[in-house]
């Protein structure tokens, strides 16, 4: 017999500055309920054109580096063919062929199995939408 697919959405607020927003903590909310003590997987989703997830280490000054790294590579500038919304947003549309939309990780015993300094993180660059959703979905 096969487990149902578990599914929640959270609301996200990242506000009017580029941001790395830890999500880890919701995740392992959500697994504590879902994942009933199975092994699986979860599935981190942001269904947004403009935001990626990533996993890397928060507090240490890694977010921050990974947010200058994308304004090195993604500069808010003219250079962009999607020109809607504030100057420079077109980078935003590029963003998630660097920082993938989605990530799939491993759940063992219904604990999420990341690395000692690894974070589950929702990357947003998109000073023009405040608000963001990130589907968590349990398969065990």
């Amino acid at each position: 017999m096969t487990d149902a697919l578990r599914t929640h959405v959270l609301d996200v607020t990242t506000g009017s500055s580029e941001t790395v927003h830890d999500l880890t903590r919701d995740c392992e909310a959500f697994l504590a309920d879902a994942a009933n003590g199975k092994d699986g997987l979860l599935n981190v989703f942001v269904p947004h054109a403009t935001a990626g997830i990533a996993l890397l280490e928060t507090g240490a000054g890694s977010d921050d580096d990974l947010l200058a790294a994308l304004r090195d590579l993604l500069p808010a500038d003219n250079r962009w063919r999607h020109r809607h919304g504030t100057p420079g947003h077109g980078r935003d549309h590029v963003l998630p062929a660097l920082v993938p939309p989605h990530a799939t990780l491993p759940v063992l015993a219904g604990r999420l199995e990341l690395g000692t300094w690894q974070s589950v993180c929702l990357v947003d660059t998109n000073v023009d939408n405040a608000r963001r959703q990130v589907r968590l979905s349990f398969l065990g």
